[in-house]
This record gives C-alpha cells, sequence and structure tokens, in this order.
C-alpha cells in the first residue's frame, strides 16, 4: 500500500463529499443516492463492474456532467452555487488526466502543458513553457520529448504528457481516469510508483478511477466499490476484500486478485524496515 496510509479518518474533514448523488440518463439510471468521501492526502481507487458509472463519478466532481440529484461539494463549497468565475477559480485546483490523454494532436507537448499556464494562469508564452519543460521532468520525461507531438509517443509517454498538464496550474487534487489502461505491466508499473512519488512530494490528493489490482495495491490508501448504484463499501483494502459481496470476492481472489496479492506481498517483504 502507499506510503502516507491514512487509514483512520476520525478527525479529518473531507476535500470532497459526495451526497446523495443520483445519475440518470433517460430512464437509465446510473447512480443513486450514492455518498462517498475523499480525505486530504489520501489516493483513493475506484472500482466496480463495467457499467457501474466510475467515470460518470469522476466527471461529475470535477463538473463535466450535471448530476440528476444529490450535492458535490470541494473544498467545503457546493460549486454549482458559484458564478462562472468563481467555479473557474476552484476548478484551477484541480488536474485531471483523461483514458485517453485528451492531448491536442496538433500541439507538440511543451505547447500543450503551456496551454493553461497562458490561458488560467495569465503567463507570457516564454514562461509559460519553461514551466512546461519543468513539469514535462518532474513526470520523468527527456528534454528532447518537449518537442515532439502526441503521435510520435508511445503509450507511457502520452501518459506522462497527460499527467504533466493535469500537473500544470498546480493542482491540490488530482483526478486519473484509468490511468495505466494500455499500458504494458512494467510502464504501468512505473506509472504507479510515479503517482505515489507526486502524491508524497507535493502534497496531492488523488481520485483514482482503475481496474488495475496491481494499481490498487500498489498506490491506493482506501478503495471505493461502486455496485447496485451506490458505493457498496470504502475501506482499506484488506477491509474491502473480506466484504461479502460476489463481485468483490471475485474481483479480489479471482486468478489475477491472488496474483497482485502476491506480488505485492513481495514487494513489501523486499522493503526495508
Amino acid at each position: 500500500m502507499a506510503m502516507g496510509t491514512r487509514d483512520n479518518h476520525t478527525h479529518q474533514t473531507p476535500i470532497i463529499q459526495v451526497r446523495g448523488l443520483s445519475n440518470r440518463f433517460g430512464s437509465h439510471s446510473v447512480h443513486e443516492d450514492l455518498d462517498l468521501n475523499l480525505y486530504p492526502g489520501e489516493i483513493l481507487g475506484v472500482v466496480g463492474g463495467s457499467g457501474t458509472g466510475k467515470s460518470v463519478l469522476l466527471r461529475s466532481i470535477v463538473g463535466l456532467n450535471t448530476p440528476t440529484a444529490g450535492h458535490i461539494t470541494v473544498f467545503g463549497q457546493d460549486l454549482t452555487e458559484l458564478s462562472a468565475p468563481e467555479r473557474s477559480l476552484y476548478e484551477q485546483r484541480f488536474g485531471v488526466l483523461f483514458q485517453g490523454g485528451a492531448l491536442f494532436t496538433s500541439l507538440n507537448l511543451e505547447q500543450n502543458i503551456a496551454l493553461p499556464l497562458i490561458e488560467h494562469a495569465g503567463l507570457k508564452r516564454a514562461e509559460a513553457e519553461e514551466l512546461a519543460r519543468m513539469k514535462l521532468a518532474l513526470t520523468g520525461l527527456q528534454p528532447e520529448a518537449a518537442r515532439k507531438y502526441p503521435a510520435e509517443l508511445s503509450g507511457g509517454m502520452v501518459k506522462r504528457a497527460a499527467l504533466a498538464r493535469a500537473l500544470a496550474l498546480d493542482p491540490e487534487i488530482l483526478f486519473l481516469d484509468e490511468p495505466t489502461a494500455g499500458l504494458d505491466p512494467i510502464g504501468a508499473a512505473a506509472f504507479d510508483e510515479l503517482i505515489v512519488t507526486l502524491r508524497n512530494a507535493l502534497g496531492l490528493t488523488v481520485f483514482l478511477v482503475t481496474h488495475d489490482l496491481d494499481t490498487l495495491y500498489t498506490t491506493c490508501d482506501r478503495v471505493a466499490v461502486l455496485s447496485r448504484r451506490k458505493v457498496l463499501v470504502a475501506d482499506t483494502l484488506d477491509n474491502v476484500s473480506r466484504t461479502d459481496d460476489s463481485w468483490i470476492q471475485d474481483y479480489f481472489h479471482g486468478p489475477r486478485g491472488r496474483a497482485a496479492i502476491d506480488a505485492h506481498n513481495r514487494l513489501t517483504e523486499q522493503e526495508p524496515g
């Protein structure tokens, strides 16, 4: 499990509170009366079967989807009650990495990352591009990558570049939607390690949608399981994996789950102290 684990939140105020959330699309209900907390400094993994609305929940929190009912407060503020300029200031405290990277294909990496610095922080282009190169270095990309275009990159490099852009405005909360999807096991493991390193170094709070068991065991302090249109359980991995639910038992204790646990245990045994 990630360093800096916070198992006891009794005395913490959530940085994000979701209460009574419902998301319906026509006659189809994705969420009904969903509750969830995200606490400062933690990495929360969100998992669930296909169609449980993991990405819809993320998009609802960051304001890209308008819920049918319920309330979402971020930093103690219901963002729907704010004017557009006020809301924009709050949203600049988020960093979002979408599943496909969502980089502008006509811009090189330096320009992709400089864009929010120019548009939202009001920096001049030269200053923004200098900061962009720093963000790329922070995510482990070499200096020559700055002038490359997304089409010239490997899948792992695209993920790191998209992460650099998500970090451009020094966010307090980082939202990651399937960050290791499409990566080979070595690239995925390196990306998992990077997430934990950045959380610890920058003091980030991380909301992480994933289906990757290795990612859960490597990075997450808590896991929230979406099932039956709600959060079925949100707790430490050990407690979640013991929950009496057929999907959870199949997910955590099936062949891939056992392999992830074995790999995690081997790494834990190798850690000093």
